[in-house]
C-alpha cells in the first residue's frame, strides 16, 4: 500500500516538472501545467493512476494550507485600507455577475439552488494567476492592480462563506440553521478571532520565538491552525473556515510572516498536488463530445465577467482606464471555483456532466488569461482616444487615488538585525531621511522596538516570503549585520535571486569569509578585522601629525578592492607607491551648502571657485538626484551638495564659503 502511494507520487512529480517547466518557457500559469498533468496521469488520460482517494487526501490537506497561508497573508488592517473597494468593489462584482449568470440558469431550466451556486462560481477569479501577472508586469500597487487586489480579498473571504453555505443550499438533512444560529455563531467566531489575535496567539508566539527553535516555531504555527479548525469543525462548521480564520488570528501578531515563510513550502506542494487532482477528474471524451459548447460558455463567461467587473469598477467611481483594465484581469474563473465545485457535486448541486462541463470551462478561462489581459492593455489605448464624457474617463471618485492608496516602500534600504551595527544603519537613515525597514530574529526586540514606532518585523531574512513582505523587489539596498556567517550567506543568495540589482552590503567578522560573501552575490563586504586594522592605523597616523586629508585618502585606498591591500603586500607596496606620486596634493570631498550660506543663491560662475580657489566643481546632489558635469549658469541651492576636487589646503575656504553665516 506504502509503496503503491509512493509510486503515485513519483508518477505526479515526474509528469509536473517537465509540463511546468515547459509551460513556464512558453510564459503559461504553473497552475495550468499541474491540470495537464493530471489530466495524462489520471483514469481518462494515460491511466498511470487508478486510485485517486490518497491523492484526494493530500489534495485536501492543500485546501486547508491555502486557507490557512490566505488567512495569514489577509489583515484586519488591510481591509480598513482597502475598505472601499474590498466591501463595494467586491461586493457589488460578486453581486452582479453571480445574479446575472444564475438568472441564465434558471432560464435554462436548472433549480434555484443549483442557478444561484452555479452563479457564485462563476463569481470567483484567479487570485494566484492575476496576482503573478500583475507582479511580473510591476502593476501590484496600480490603481488597477490595487483595484483588483481588493476585489479578489473580498472573493476569497466569499469563497470561505460560500463553502459554509454549500449545505444550506443542497438541503442537507441536519444542516438547516436558523439566521439566529448564523449570526451567533458568526457572533462567536469574531469573538474567538479577535480575542485569540489581540491576547492570546501573539503571547504564545512570543514565547516560542524566544527560544530561537525553528522547529518549534513551525510546529506551533501548525498545532494553533489544526486546534482552531478542529474548534471550528466541533461546532458543525469547515475545516476550511477553521484554518482560514486560523491564519486570520497569526496575522495580527508580529510573528505572521515568518509563520508564512515557514508554511509557503508546504502549501505550495499540497496545492500542486490539488490541482494534479483536479486535472484528474476531467473527462477528455466530455471534452471532446461537447467542445463546441465548452467552448462557446468560455467566450460567453470571459466576456460576462468582463462587463460585470468593469461595471463594478465603474460603480465605486474609478476611471476609464481601471475598469477595463480590471474588467479584463478578473474575467476568468478562479481555483477557488474548482474547490467549490468539488464540494457542490458531492453534495448533489450540480450534476456529473455539468461538474466536467464547468471544469473544462474553467481551465480554458484560466489558460486564456495571459492573453484576455493583453488584449485590455490594447483596449485600454484605443478607449482613450474616444470622446467618452469626462465622468466615464476620470471616474468620479479621486479620493481613492489621492488619499487611501497605500504607499509601498521604494528606493528604501532592508536592514536585517537590530544590533549594534543595525542600530546605527537606522540612525544615519533617519538622519538622512532614507527609508528603510528592519527585520530580526530577536522576539524581544521586535516587540519592544515596534512599541517605539520603530519600522521592524519578526523573520529570518534568508526565507523568500519574509524579504518580499519587506520589498525587496523595490528596494534600492539590502545591510546584512547579522554576525553567523552561515545566515549571512543565505541571505544574500535569497536577496540577490529576488532582486538582482540591488545593492548588498554585508558584514563579516573573519577574514575567511570575505571572498564567500562575495562568491554569493554582495556587492561591499565590511570586515571587522580589517576595519579594526585601519582604525587602529589611523589613529597611529594621527598622534604623528599625518595631515588627515592623507588619512581620509589611505583609508579609501585600504578599503578598494576588497581590502587588496592589506591582503596582498605586493599590491600594498605597488598602491602605496601610486598613491604617493599622484593624489597627494589634491582631494575629493563632499560639502553641504547652508541655507544662510554665502554660496546660497549663486551661480557657479558666480563664486568662480577656480579662480578664486583653485577648486573645480565636479557634481551637484539636489533632492537625491545628480547634476553631473554642472556650467557657470547652474544656480547653487540651500541644502545642495557640492562634489569638488582641491588642494588640501584650500578645503577649509570653500567649508566656510558654503557653511551658514554666523551672527
Amino acid at each position: 500500500m506504502t509503496t503503491d502511494f509512493l509510486t503515485d507520487l513519483l508518477i505526479i512529480f515526474g509528469l509536473s516538472i517537465p509540463v511546468v517547466f515547459i509551460f513556464s518557457k512558453l510564459k503559461i500559469a504553473p497552475l495550468i501545467g499541474f491540470l495537464l498533468a493530471g489530466i495524462l496521469a489520471g483514469p481518462f488520460g494515460l491511466e498511470l493512476i487508478r486510485d485517486v482517494e490518497n491523492i484526494e487526501l493530500l489534495a485536501e490537506i492543500g485546501v486547508v494550507l491555502l486557507l490557512f497561508t490566505i488567512g495569514m497573508e489577509f489583515s484586519l488592517r488591510d481591509l480598513l485600507q482597502l475598505r472601499r473597494v474590498v466591501i463595494f468593489g467586491g461586493g457589488l462584482q460578486l453581486s452582479i455577475t453571480a445574479i446575472i449568470v444564475a438568472l441564465i440558469f434558471l432560464w435554462l431550466g436548472n433549480s434555484e439552488e443549483s442557478s444561484i451556486f452555479i452563479g457564485l462560481l462563476v463569481a470567483l477569479s484567479s487570485t494566484a494567476i492575476v496576482l503573478k501577472l500583475l507582479q511580473e508586469k510591476g502593476e501590484i500597487y496600480s490603481l488597477h492592480g490595487r483595484t483588483s487586489l481588493g476585489i479578489l480579498i473580498f472573493q476569497d473571504i466569499a469563497a470561505v462563506i460560500i463553502i459554509l453555505l454549500i449545505p444550506v443550499l443542497a438541503g442537507t438533512p441536519g444542516t438547516e440553521k436558523s439566521f439566529l444560529e448564523l449570526i451567533l455563531q458568526g457572533l462567536g467566531l469574531i469573538v474567538l478571532t479577535l480575542v485569540s489575535a489581540r491576547y492570546i496567539v501573539p503571547f504564545i508566539m512570543y514565547q516560542v520565538a524566544k527560544t530561537r527553535n525553528n522547529e518549534l516555531f513551525l510546529l506551533s504555527v501548525i498545532a494553533i491552525g489544526l486546534a482552531v479548525a478542529w474548534l471550528t469543525s466541533i461546532i458543525g462548521l469547515s475545516l476550511a473556515l477553521g484554518a482560514f480564520l486560523a491564519g486570520l488570528i497569526i496575522s495580527e501578531s508580529e510573528y505572521s510572516v515568518q509563520a508564512l515563510g515557514n508554511l509557503i513550502p508546504f502549501r505550495d506542494v499540497f496545492m500542486s498536488i490539488f490541482f494534479v487532482s483536479i486535472g484528474m477528474l476531467l473527462d477528455l471524451d466530455i471534452l471532446r463530445e461537447h467542445l463546441l459548447l465548452i467552448l462557446a460558455a468560455t467566450l460567453i463567461v470571459l466576456l460576462l465577467k468582463l462587463l460585470a467587473n468593469s461595471l463594478s469598477t465603474f460603480l465605486i467611481g474609478f476611471p476609464l482606464h481601471t475598469m477595463i483594465l480590471v474588467g479584463f484581469s478578473l474575467s476568468q474563473v478562479g481555483e477557488f471555483s474548482f474547490i467549490l465545485a468539488k464540494v457542490g457535486y458531492t453534495s448533489r448541486l450540480i450534476s456529473p456532466l455539468m461538474y466536467q462541463e464547468f471544469l473544462d470551462m474553467a481551465v480554458l478561462s484560466m489558460v486564456l488569461t495571459p492573453l484576455f489581459m493583453g488584449i485590455g492593455y490594447r483596449t485600454t489605448s484605443f478607449a482613450e482616444t474616444l470622446p467618452f464624457p469626462p465622468i466615464l474617463k476620470q471616474g468620479w471618485y479621486s479620493k481613492f487615488k489621492q488619499g487611501e492608496s497605500e504607499e509601498k516602500p521604494e528606493n528604501h534600504v532592508i536592514i536585517v538585525g537590530f544590533g549594534i551595527n543595525g542600530k546605527n544603519v537606522v540612525t544615519a537613515a533617519k538622519d538622512t531621511s532614507i527609508p528603510y525597514i528592519v527585520i530580526d530574529m530577536n522576539p524581544e526586540v521586535v516587540r519592544v522596538e515596534k512599541l517605539r514606532g520603530e519600522h521592524i518585523f519578526y523573520g529570518d531574512a534568508a526565507q523568500s516570503a519574509v524579504l518580499e513582505h519587506a520589498g525587496i523587489h523595490s528596494a534600492k539596498s539590502v545591510v546584512v549585520t547579522a554576525g553567523d556567517p552561515a545566515s549571512a550567506k543565505r541571505i544574500i543568495e535569497v536577496a540577490r535571486r529576488l532582486n538582482p540589482q540591488i545593492h548588498i552590503i554585508a558584514r563579516t567578522h573573519f577574514l575567511s569569509e570575505l571572498d564567500k560573501f562575495y562568491a554569493f552575490g554582495a556587492d561591499e563586504v565590511i570586515s571587522d578585522e580589517f576595519e579594526s586594522s585601519i582604525e587602529l592605523f589611523t589613529r597611529v597616523l594621527h598622534r604623528y601629525l599625518v595631515p588627515s586629508s592623507e588619512i581620509n585618502s589611505l583609508g579609501s585606498t585600504l578599503r578598494a578592492d576588497h581590502y587588496e591591500m592589506l591582503r596582498n603586500p605586493e599590491v600594498r607596496r605597488k598602491k602605496m607607491s601610486d598613491l604617493a606620486l599622484d593624489f597627494a596634493d589634491v582631494e575629493i570631498r563632499s560639502i553641504r551648502v547652508g541655507k544662510s550660506s554665502r554660496a546660497a543663491g549663486m551661480t557657479l560662475g558666480e563664486l568662480n571657485l577656480r579662480k578664486n580657489y583653485g577648486v573645480s566643481a565636479l557634481a551637484i546632489s539636489r533632492l537625491h538626484k545628480i547634476i553631473p558635469g554642472p556650467e557657470a549658469k547652474t544656480e547653487i541651492l540651500a541644502n545642495d551638495i557640492l562634489l569638488v576636487i582641491s588642494p588640501p589646503e584650500k578645503l577649509d575656504e570653500v567649508r566656510k564659503l558654503c557653511e551658514d553665516s554666523v551672527g
